[in-house]
C-alpha cells in the first residue's frame, strides 16, 4: 500500500452537500411561511460558502458563521424571523437527516477497509455531521471522526491536522493521503501538514491558486489505485 491513512472530507466529497442544503432550507423557510426558489437557493449557498472561507481565514468565528448566513439571507429577501436560533436548529435538523452520496462513496471505502486505516476531517457542525455520517454508514467504516469544531481549529489550519495526527504518532505523515473538494479547506490544509492531497475535481475545474495536489480525481473510485500504489 501507498498510503496508510486517508483523511476523508464529507460534504461535496463523500456526500452531496447541495442536495441536502437544498432540502433542509426548503423544509425550514416553509415553516416562515416562505417559499423558497432555485435563484434563493443558489444566493444562499454563495452566502454560505463565504462565510465558510472566513472561517477558513480566522475572520470569524464558528458561532458568527452560524447565524450570520441566514441574517444575511433574510436581510437580502426581506425575510422575517424572529427566532433565527431556532431556524438555524431546524436547518441543522434537517441536514443530519437528509444526505445523498457522491460517487459510490460508501463502497469505495467499504472496499478499503483492511487495506488502509480511514477518518473523517470535517469542519461541519457537530450534530448534523454526525447524524448523517451514522445514517448514511460512514459512522461504522471510519476509525474516527475529527470535527474543527471539538479540536479547536478548522481546516486548512496545521493545527487541525496537527491534533489530528497526533492521535497516531507511529503513521508518517507520507504515509497519509486527504481526499477532499476544497482546495482551499482540504488540499491547502494537506499542503499546511505536510501530507499527500487528493484533490476530488469532478466538474474539472481550473486550480488558479497556488495550492498543490498531488493527485486530481473525478470519480471517488479512483482512490483505490491510488492507495494501493
Amino acid at each position: 500500500m501507498r498510503y496508510d491513512v486517508i483523511l476523508w472530507d464529507v460534504d461535496d466529497t463523500l456526500l452531496d452537500f447541495p442536495y441536502s442544503q437544498k432540502m433542509s432550507l426548503v423544509k425550514t423557510a416553509e415553516k416562515l411561511g416562505v417559499t423558497v426558489t432555485e435563484e434563493m437557493v443558489a444566493r444562499y449557498s454563495a452566502i454560505n460558502e463565504g462565510w465558510w472561507k472566513r472561517l477558513e481565514k480566522g475572520e470569524v468565528t464558528k458561532s458568527q458563521l452560524l447565524t450570520g448566513r441566514f441574517l444575511d439571507w433574510f436581510a437580502e429577501y426581506g425575510i422575517i424571523c424572529e427566532n433565527v436560533d431556532e431556524f438555524r436548529d431546524y436547518y441543522e435538523s434537517g441536514l443530519g437527516q437528509i444526505f445523498r452520496y457522491r460517487d459510490d462513496s460508501l463502497q469505495v471505502c467499504k472496499a478499503l477497509q483492511g487495506k488502509c486505516r480511514q477518518f473523517v476531517v470535517t469542519n461541519g457542525v457537530t450534530a448534523p455531521q454526525l447524524s448523517k455520517l451514522k445514517l448514511s454508514g460512514f459512522f461504522e467504516i471510519m476509525e474516527n471522526i475529527f470535527i474543527s469544531e471539538q479540536l479547536g481549529a478548522p481546516k486548512p489550519q496545521r493545527l487541525f491536522f496537527d491534533r489530528v495526527l497526533e492521535t497516531m504518532p507511529e503513521v508518517a505523515r507520507s504515509r497519509v493521503l486527504i481526499v477532499g473538494d476544497s482546495l482551499s479547506s482540504d488540499m491547502r490544509g494537506g499542503n499546511n501538514a505536510g501530507i499527500a492531497t487528493c484533490w476530488y475535481n469532478p466538474t474539472d475545474q481550473i486550480n488558479t491558486t497556488e495550492v498543490e495536489t498531488d493527485y486530481i480525481i473525478r470519480n471517488l473510485k479512483e482512490v483505490i489505485a491510488i492507495v494501493e500504489g
